[in-house]
């Protein structure tokens, strides 16, 4: 069974993708059911919006050396840069052309990114579902880890994918979606309404693996909570508590009935505490092995690794697309 996701080199990875995501690939990495385990950086769906490049390599670089901080382990799963495997761009042109407009426009990520852009809207933003599609059906990835706010890309992946093999022929492994039953979505600590995201406003919003300790610190304990004051979780009334005892449920292992009941006589302050001194504890080991890492020729090995049997696969499986739908010559 083989597993793929892949993560945009946007910026600092978030609580909410350490916890949500890379956390779980590490435990995941481990399972005898995967008998490949495939993790990119999505570069390519980063620039359907303005990049410098200097600044996009850059956070390139930092995305891999936080993958391997986290726990990711080269001898276990395979890390490449999307752009680096050029099938992906191929196979998602061939999704793009068995797409219809209509089931790009109902994507909901779709419709609020257009509502924020200031200037132009690219067609890449539209069109980047088909290209998502094609880095899942490129591998004959079994498992696609997806918060709940991707679902809905996961589902065209399948419907795209169903819709060439009936036309085509058995062509794509049709992939199953992975959702984590805990932390799969880590709210904003100013508006738990919200999914935490590095490109909120406000910075306070979220947590980055890479903020400084004491920042860490001030942000949880400056958290949005509610006048209530008893520590319950209850996602409608008290989103902001249950978003705090979610993210110290998903560091601790402790499940959230327990966390409910060990802190049922305390008050918001001593619990804050209790969240910011284990997210702390979670984090600091990675800023320091991230240290260790960033400046380190390991880097660039497991990358060119990665990119080397991420491209072995892929050619084989473009070059069975192309032979279906009769592109160039008979392969």
């Amino acid at each position: 069974m083989r597993f793929i996701s892949g993560i945009q080199p946007s910026g600092n990875i978030t609580l909410g993708n350490y916890l949500g995501a890379l956390k779980n690939f590490v435990k995941l990495q481990d399972k005898e059911e995967f008998t490949d385990f495939l993790v990119f950086i999505a570069d390519l769906h980063a620039i359907t919006v303005p990049q410098e490049k200097e600044t996009l390599r850059k956070n390139i670089k930092s995305l891999v050396a936080l993958y391997l901080a986290c726990g990711l382990d080269p001898n276990k799963a395979h890390i490449f840069i999307q752009s680096e495997v050029p099938a992906h761009a191929e196979l998602g042109w061939v999704m793009m052309c068995n797409g219809y407009i209509g089931e790009l426009e109902r994507m909901t990520q779709y419709k609020d990114k257009k509502e924020k852009q200031v200037q132009g809207v690219s067609a890449g933003l539209l069109t980047y579902p088909s290209l998502m599609a094609a880095d899942i059906l490129l591998y004959d990835a079994d498992v696609v880890p997806v918060g709940i706010d991707q679902k809905q890309h996961l589902e065209l992946t399948r419907d795209l994918a169903n819709r060439f093999n009936q036309k085509y022929g058995e062509t794509f492994v049709i992939p199953e979606p992975f959702i984590p039953e805990a932390g799969a979505k880590i709210m904003s600590l100013t508006d738990p309404t919200k999914k935490m995201s590095k490109s909120d406003a406000n910075p306070k919003a979220y947590i980055s693996l890479l903020d400084d300790i004491n920042v860490i610190n001030k942000k949880i304990k400056s958290a949005v909570t509610d006048s209530d004051g008893k520590i319950k979780y209850d996602l409608e009334n008290k989103p902001g508590v249950s978003n705090l005892l979610t993210i110290l449920s998903c560091v601790t292992g402790v499940s959230i009935k327990d966390l409910e009941e060990k802190y049922k006589d305390s008050n918001y302050q001593s619990f804050k505490e209790d969240v910011a001194s284990a997210v702390v504890s979670e984090i600091k080991p990675i800023q320091e092995k991230y240290k260790e890492l960033i400046n380190s020729k390991l880097i660039d090995k497991v990358l060119d690794d990665g990119r080397d049997y991420a491209n072995y696969l892929a050619n084989k499986k473009i070059n069975k697309v192309y032979n279906k739908i009769g592109l160039g010559r008979k392969r």
